[in-house]
């Protein structure tokens, strides 16, 4: 079995080209998930150009693939209408609502392509792009099991996750998980104490071999400016990791503001919490290109 995980967009909010945002990148969210002959694309921020653009170099002759968006928030669907294999009459796109006859991803991505906002209409996309659903968020696609779960951020998103032959990944971006804390008073007063996570958020990802997770704000930036803006502290998405059992923590969606040497910091806090929890844990920061194979 093949199970790759590929990086294409790890930046939230708005895209951060630069010198200082060099090496973990600056186009937003986008990861390619390929489970034998099955590729999963999770949302379409910036970094969905690139994708684009190295699907159309593997020389197939035609591109079959399944779109999994969080949710709708410009930066990461912002991609989508430069990316070429859309525009392509022999590829063919699912786009997968949540719920039994849910459309709301694949008309909001019509949407953004009136003449009001952008110069091409979505019907003139070339390729087969179908609007289809995850019945009640959980559905075996090409073999693989794909669920999903609704998560803690402004206008609502969603967590995925990917399984087949013992094999698991979890896409979970823009989660406030701080918000859902049934201890969040107390957290704010004893930074270093472990924080409780909804028990339904653990059971979602229990053994990932793979969790994908937004981690935007240090503890330092998150309270109390970001409070109710959609995305916890790096190192509340440590605690979920290591109560679900999770073998690996990639840490997502970096904040705009922060440099690839404060990431560096994000990142050794985050590592530093996992060795005072005597968790085997392994955290590193999501970044641009790498690749991954979860099958080993």
């Amino acid at each position: 079995m093949a199970f790759l995980v590929r990086f294409w967009g790890t930046r939230g909010s708005i895209p951060t080209p630069g010198r200082t945002t060099n090496r973990y990148g600056g186009n937003t969210s986008c990861v390619e998930v390929c489970i034998d002959e099955a590729l999963f694309i999770c949302d379409g921020g910036t970094g969905l150009r690139e994708l684009g653009i190295d699907l159309m170099k593997r020389g197939s002759q035609s591109i079959v693939a399944h779109l999994l968006f969080s949710h709708m928030h410009w930066d990461h669907i912002q991609g989508f209408p430069f990316f070429v294999p859309a525009y392509i009459p022999s590829n063919t796109f699912y786009i997968y609502g949540t719920s039994p006859g849910d459309r709301r991803f694949h008309n909001l991505l019509s949407g953004q392509m009136r003449s009001d906002y952008f110069p091409v209409d979505f019907s003139e996309l070339n390729a087969d792009i179908r609007a289809v659903d995850l019945g009640n968020a959980d559905r075996v696609i090409d073999g693989v099991r794909v669920r999903c779960m609704e998560q803690c951020h402004p206008g609502t998103s969603y967590a995925y996750s990917f399984e087949k032959g013992g094999r698991k990944v979890v896409y979970a971006t823009d989660n406030e998980i701080d918000m859902t804390l049934p201890d969040a008073k107390a957290v704010q007063a004893d930074l270093a104490a472990p924080r409780k996570i909804p028990d339904d958020l653990v059971a979602f990802v229990r053994d990932a071999d793979l969790l994908i997770v937004d981690g935007q704000y240090t503890d330092e930036q998150y309270f109390p400016k970001h409070v109710g803006w959609g995305h916890p502290r790096a190192t509340t998405a440590v605690d979920l990791a290591v109560q679900a059992g999770a073998r690996q923590l990639a840490i997502y969606h970096h904040d705009p503001m922060q440099s690839d040497i404060q990431i560096d910091m994000k990142i050794a806090a985050c590592r530093s919490r996992v060795q005072a929890f005597g968790s085997s844990l392994f955290v590193f920061a999501a970044r641009e290109g790498i690749e991954l194979r979860i099958d080993q």
